[in-house]
């Protein structure tokens, strides 16, 4: 675990909704400066007007970003990293949920799913890196999900998928600069209300959006290599979702 210095300007992607709103409200309230980057940016200006008006203290910049559009990542993380004066911390955030079970003549959503979560991902981590490189300092945070430790079925096999990919990049990235100035953490969320786990219905052990918006921003502050969040009970079902067999982990899932 990496013991760092206030990480005062956060750069949140997919902060219009879900888990970006609610890690963007925290961080405002910590008095952090923030960089909030979507596709919807009625909401984004609504969300950072809200905060301005809260938290009259902080910086709050706001930016139109679909992460398919590789060359615009590298562009608007360069820009608000001049607007802010720098980017301490980037949580790589945005991504999508949807998808349908293979074979079913859905490639399309399962692709797009693919494509936004992985290739998407990798631009915002390049794009991170260039900047945290030339300054010599900063924090990668990757939200991957507890549905990467196995193989998940149905409607989302390729989102499991996507996020056993993130994990394996963010671990990559993590090895290349042990020992160096930039700290990388993987976050392993378990079910927290958003719009994404609302299109799935009613799930067991669900934590309500505050609550995980909460437990994401503390386990994120003590960058560590990697986190289950909520700790309690995801820490522990991960580990048996990693060894248990596979009829097992279908009633899990």
């Amino acid at each position: 675990m990496t013991m760092a210095t206030t990480r005062q300007k956060i750069l949140i992607t997919g902060a219009s909704s879900g888990l970006g709103e609610g890690m963007a409200r925290e961080f405002a309230a910590m008095g952090r400066d923030l960089a909030l980057c979507a596709r919807r940016t009625d909401r984004l200006e609504q969300l950072a007007t809200e905060l301005r008006s809260a938290h009259p203290g902080i910086t709050v910049a706001v930016r139109a970003l679909d992460v398919n559009d590789h060359d615009a990542v590298f562009r608007v993380f360069g820009e608000l990293r001049d607007e802010l004066g720098g980017i301490d911390r980037v949580i790589a955030n945005a991504g999508l949920g949807k998808g349908q079970p293979l074979g079913t003549g859905s490639f399309e959503a399962n692709r797009q799913t693919a494509e936004t979560n992985v290739i998407g991902l990798l631009a915002q981590c390049e794009a991170a890196l260039e900047i945290f490189h030339a300054q010599d300092a900063g924090h990668l945070v990757v939200i991957s999900s507890v549905s990467a430790v196995r193989g998940m079925r149905g409607n989302i096999t390729t989102y499991a998928a996507t996020k056993a990919a993130a994990a394996s990049l963010a671990e990559g990235i993590r090895m290349q600069h042990l020992r160096s100035p930039i700290a990388v953490t993987t976050i392993m969320p378990g079910y927290i209300e958003s719009e994404m786990t609302a299109q799935a219905g009613k799930t067991p052990l669900m934590t309500d959006a505050r609550s995980g918006a909460r437990a994401l921003v503390k386990a994120i502050e003590r960058e560590p290599a990697k986190a289950y969040v909520p700790g309690w009970p995801w820490t522990v079902l991960a580990q048996v979702m990693r060894f248990a067999p596979l009829s097992v982990v279908r009633r899990l899932s």
